[in-house]
């Protein structure tokens, strides 16, 4: 008995003093956001795209859940970010559009979760103008970062070239901080932010002919006339008139900064990609509707392209998980800052509440929650991505955030949207609005001043204005009730004084 009873005390003393140390795994999950910049959803085959196959994204629908309806509530890259990490609306996290720098020292999930042990990370693109906080590790690219050999911002200070297709680099970097770098005695919470596929659309060497043969169909609205709609009649993002040759097409583009940064080897695969592309659009010496169909086709087997190698590295992060056992007990979102326009109403980027810009993909993968093959429906918005975050975390949603859980039991009815970048770029016109399951009204302002109301069950393009037709009254002044209700809610005082001086 006495000989048992000394190694036992010895052995408690030890443990008391920290030479052994036994801890306890932790079962909380491990969350993983894929972030990617301007991706449509009808450009993941998941959505039912009918231009691209994204088998490696679309794994995360068979094996998770798809969302439907998850919109954003300023659809611009940097507000978009601030939102995701502060759930917050753009007047309250005070970043409302790309010109203004991010406070990166407010309250957001990050630093919730740093306090309850979680590891932190953002690895990619950033593009807050902020040093970041509340992150264990990060390294970013700077701005808008480069397609090809992209720099970093290191935590140093340094800013470090990397060789290679920015993707593949960012995903390296990703994999090698899962793998060597963490802390694995803790739940990790990880931001893989991509580039592509963001303006101007550089596929890597190996894509650059993926599309040679494919022959896209116009969408239907190419043409847009918009007739009863003024800001769309007056933006600045056609494909017909803003689209560059030189700078987005690649037309003569071989002394540009973007050719000039790539090694040997990815020079003398683009130039003989694009020499002949240049070559053979001077032959044809185009004009008028051939012209804006030739530009069409360049801008989306170059936008596709870029998202052939965004969807092969989900597909190594998604492997990785699997192989390391991690997959079951962690969280996989697959997200983008906004929806894009591939042509819609004759456009690209992205800015208005209208459909193709206010949508964006969301895709999680959750076995401990979410059953294969789910299909979400319900209405959500990026206010949500923090508070559920943190609740999956075990931490608890402070009470100024304002989004609400993706798992909430009690699912929005509308969700709100105001944007603010005007004049600018695109001259897209200031204005917010919200949407329901089928109604979506819209105040543009600042440069005159009129509604746009749409029925989407009878006009999902949304090519029929019908603000003021007295077939929808009741609706109207339902939904101006509810647009006030919910500015009141969020407390947007800019939207509620322009409300207030029209007496609603």
């Amino acid at each position: 008995m006495k000989k048992t009873i000394l190694p036992f005390f010895l052995f408690m003393c030890l443990l008391g003093t920290g030479f052994l140390s036994f801890k306890p795994k932790d079962k909380r999950p491990n969350i993983l956001i894929l972030f990617s910049d301007d991706h449509a959803l009808q450009a993941i085959s998941a959505y039912g795209s009918p231009y691209i196959k994204t088998p490696n994204i679309d794994r995360l629908a068979k094996e998770g859940a798809l969302y439907q309806n998850m919109f954003c509530t300023n659809s611009l890259c940097a507000p978009s970010r601030a939102t995701l990490l502060t759930g917050k609306y753009s007047h309250k996290n005070g970043h409302k559009d790309n010109l203004t720098k991010f406070n990166a020292g407010q309250d957001m999930y990050p630093k919730y979760l740093q306090s309850a042990g979680y590891q932190t990370g953002w690895i990619g693109k950033w593009h807050l103008e902020a040093t970041p906080q509340y992150f264990d590790y990060w390294s970013l690219l700077p701005g808008q970062g480069a397609y090809y050999n992209p720099d970093f911002i290191e935590m140093s200070g340094k800013t470090v070239r990397r060789e290679g297709y920015t993707t593949d680099v960012i995903t390296d970097k990703a994999l090698k901080w899962l793998s060597n770098d963490r802390d694995d005695s803790k739940p990790f919470c990880l931001v893989i932010g991509h580039k592509c596929p963001h303006r101007n659309w550089l596929p890597d060497t190996g894509d650059l002919r993926a599309f040679d043969n494919v022959k896209f169909q116009l969408p239907k609205t190419f043409y847009d006339t918009y007739e009863g709609r003024i800001a769309a009649k007056r933006q600045d993002m056609t494909v017909t008139k803003t689209m560059r040759l030189k700078e987005d097409l690649k037309v003569d583009a071989g002394n540009d900064a973007f050719v000039k940064r790539m090694n040997p080897a990815q020079q003398k695969a683009w130039l003989a990609y694009y020499d002949q592309v240049t070559a053979d659009f001077k032959k044809q010496n185009l004009s008028g509707r051939a012209l804006d169909e030739w530009k069409y086709q360049r801008y989306m087997q170059d936008y596709l392209g870029t998202l052939l190698s965004l969807d092969r590295n989900v597909g190594r992060v998604l492997d990785y998980l699997d192989k390391t056992g991690l997959a079951e007990n962690t969280i996989v979102i697959y997200s983008s800052d906004q929806g894009f326009y591939l042509g819609e109403h004759g456009w690209f980027d992205k800015r208005f509440m209208y459909e193709e810009s206010h949508h964006m993909p969301m895709l999680i993968r959750y076995p401990k929650r979410i059953k294969p093959g789910t299909l979400d429906r319900a209405i959500h918005n990026n206010t949500d991505f923090a508070p559920t975050i943190l609740q999956e975390a075990g931490v608890a949603i402070p009470k100024d955030m304002q989004g609400q859980s993706f798992f909430s039991k009690t699912p929005r009815k509308s969700t709100y949207y105001h944007y603010y970048e005007y004049p600018a770029e695109h001259s897209v016109q200031t204005h917010f609005g919200i949407r329901t399951e089928r109604f979506k009204l819209i105040r543009f302002y600042n440069d005159g001043e009129y509604w746009e109301l749409y029925d989407l069950k009878t006009d999902p393009d949304e090519l029929r204005n019908q603000y003021g037709n007295p077939a929808y009254k009741a609706i109207q002044k339902q939904l101006l009730s509810d647009l006030k209700k919910v500015i009141l809610q969020y407390e947007d005082t800019e939207a509620g004084e322009i409300l207030k001086k029209e007496g609603i």
